[in-house]
């Protein structure tokens, strides 16, 4: 099923419940803040239900441009929001945060990546699902791990196992850092 062409789609709303995983990261300003005030934009509003939250990890970043370590995680929360409306919500919060899409793989005060969207695969250039480069990236499988072990991400095989084999990028547990789930 397509992001755009899913029939189960009313009014931006899915009929039931879909579980998503989310990548957040940051590397400019105070990256902890803006982690926190992302999750709390996009558990805000109703259509989202958060289910888990990895801890902070800090890394290295990605796509040899030189910049700051970033901090990130994983969210894996519950959707009725059609891929195509959660990916407008995704980009109206990078967007209030200043997010400025410059240099690919560049600094940025927030990045926010749909990794997986449970039942739908999608090769849209404007929304790929699941997202065509989560299992080459130690940022998003070793928090993924940790939240949800057991996860697959298809067709690579389990979150676990593809974070086990990724040796040459360094992710570092930040259990000095901490995230409050929204109220």
């Amino acid at each position: 099923m397509s992001a755009h062409d899913d029939p189960t789609v009313t009014g931006g709303h899915m009929l039931s419940d879909h579980r998503v995983v989310l990548s957040l990261g940051s590397n400019l300003g105070d990256r902890l803040d803006n982690l926190q005030e992302a999750i709390d934009a996009l558990f805000d509003a109703p259509g989202l239900t958060l289910r888990r939250v990895s801890g902070v990890y800090e890394t290295a970043p990605w796509g040899g441009i030189e910049q700051d370590d970033f901090l990130n995680i994983v969210v894996v929360a519950t959707t009725r929001l059609a891929p195509m409306t959660l990916l407008d919500r995704v980009l109206s919060i990078e967007e209030s945060m200043r997010r400025e899409r410059v240099i690919r793989w560049g600094p940025r005060t927030l990045d926010i990546d749909i990794v997986f969207y449970e039942g739908v695969t999608s090769d849209d250039p404007v929304l790929s699902l699941p997202h065509p480069r989560a299992h080459e990236r130690a940022f998003v499988l070793v928090p993924w791990a940790e939240v949800d072990p057991d996860a697959v991400l298809e067709p690579h095989g389990r979150v676990a196992d593809l974070a086990a084999v990724i040796t040459d990028q360094v992710v570092t547990l930040r259990d000095d850092l901490a995230l409050q789930f929204p109220s």
